[in-house]
């Protein structure tokens, strides 16, 4: 039996202001932005404000990916703020170069673009929401996503539907509901070919991995559904206590936070309570693994986030911010297998076997690990530097390297070295120094490996 439009009109409109409302996304009067990509999902999204008739505008990000198709997005988004009567934001960015200068992935740097852009425009008009059109499907992928990169129990219950400025008023809905709301009210979307091509880890989730599950259990979305309505109570008991533990272990000065070795001791599972702890300083769970091996060592061992170092002292863990000054240099201690700032590096240290050879990439240096002098030190290159570049027996000035290499300014800035005492033993993506190969000597070797 066929749906009619009207009723698929009143049953999906009927959800959407009950959903805005229990979830209390907004207020009727409030001025929405909604982010309007012209993908099916925003165009029903901005249909449905229109025929709730909420006050919003429309948002429009050009992220200048793919030529002419985004220009074309572009324009059909204006036109279709031009349609619902609504004013027009947009804004170009220059993601390719974004992504480059920060050394991060495009969707990252798309991301961080949007997101920057989306916070500007709450901030300095009178619009208090940014309205986002993920729906349930994107909850049920994002599950999925987090548990692969081990988010912990904070990333189980997906996409918040509401978060500080920006909302999710779209996310009692799954993908073929609003597919059948926009096909029975004709109303026409851009169509991003991206979203079916697999190279992205969303995508491969989406086409190849809950496919499976659907004819594994056809009720797998609702079991799923309620399995993430209870991870968020869980979340909400599990964050209860580790606010008393808090409490009680954790000491809040004026520029300092510390945490008493002792009393953490007595506390389990530790690895677990730790991680809680520091995960708001920017310590992920690797951190927390070579901290833990630590807290019996000696008094000055020092740690690092992105954003803060822990020194372990001799009764208390002292964390501080790092200031402008300390973020020129970090450390890569014996025995740590990840960090995170200023690049984010495996490290991997094993006895080394002349079968398997070395592997060969510019993001993987591989090092006789007995040469090395620990801590090693990861610090911006400096004018004057030198290195013996790998095959080479004399040195050469890093600044004569760039000119040989051809690297922009851009590349010279964003350069990074690791130092083994004084000595630079890896120009980072680039090359290392020859007095630090391996050779038929080597015993053991140290691969760092740029994420």
């Amino acid at each position: 039996m066929k749906t009619s439009k009207n009723v698929v009109l009143y049953i999906m409109l009927k959800q959407f202001t009950e959903f805005i409302e229990k979830e209390n996304l907004f207020k009727k009067n409030d001025r929405i932005i909604l982010a309007v990509s012209g993908g099916i999902d925003s165009v029903a999204m901005c249909d449905l404000f229109y025929k709730a008739e909420f006050n919003f505008s429309v948002a429009h990000c050009n992220f200048g990916l793919r030529e002419q198709e985004s220009d074309m997005d572009e324009l059909f988004v204006q036109e279709l703020a031009h349609k619902y009567k609504a004013s027009f934001f947009s804004e170009l960015f220059e993601t390719k170069k974004y992504s480059e200068e920060n050394k991060i992935s495009i969707q990252m740097a798309a991301r961080e673009l949007r997101y920057g852009w989306f916070n500007w425009l709450t901030e300095t008009t009178d619009y208090k929401y940014v309205a986002i059109a993920h729906h349930f499907d994107d909850v049920v992928e994002t599950f999925f996503i987090n548990i692969l990169r081990g988010t912990g129990i904070s990333g189980l219950h997906g996409i918040a539907a509401k978060n500080k400025k920006i909302i999710r008023p779209l996310l009692f809905a799954k993908r073929k509901e609003i597919e059948e709301y926009v096909l029975k009210n004709k109303l026409k979307y851009r169509e991003d070919k991206s979203n079916n091509e697999n190279k992205y880890l969303r995508n491969k989730i989406r086409h190849d991995i809950i496919p499976i599950f659907k004819e594994i259990h056809p009720e797998f979305e609702n079991t799923i559904k309620g399995n993430i309505e209870r991870l968020k109570d869980v979340e909400k008991i599990y964050k209860n206590e580790i606010e008393k533990v808090q409490k009680n272990l954790v000491v809040e000065n004026k520029n300092t936070t510390t945490i008493s070795i002792k009393e953490l001791k007595k506390i389990n599972p530790l690895r677990t309570y730790l991680y809680e702890l520091l995960s708001p300083f920017n310590f992920n769970f690797s951190n927390v693994g070579n901290i833990i091996e630590n807290l019996d060592d000696i008094s000055g061992k020092q740690f690092l986030s992105p954003t803060h170092r822990l020194i372990k002292d001799r009764n208390e863990l002292i964390i501080t911010k790092i200031n402008d000054e300390q973020k020129n240099e970090y450390l890569i201690n014996y025995g740590d297998t990840l960090i995170e700032a200023p690049l984010k590096i495996s490290i991997r240290k094993t006895p080394f076997n002349k079968s398997t050879g070395i592997q060969k990439d510019k993001n993987t240096a591989t090092f006789d690990a007995d040469k090395l002098s620990f801590p090693l030190k990861i610090r911006k290159w400096e004018n004057g530097d030198c290195f013996h570049p790998f095959g080479m027996k004399n040195k050469k000035k890093l600044s004569d390297f760039f000119i040989d290499e051809k690297f922009s300014l851009v590349e010279k800035e964003n350069t990074w070295v690791v130092c083994s005492g004084n000595k630079i033993a890896w120009i980072a993506g680039h090359r290392i120094d020859d007095r630090f190969k391996v050779d038929d000597k080597t015993k053991n070797i140290l691969q760092l490996k740029i994420l």
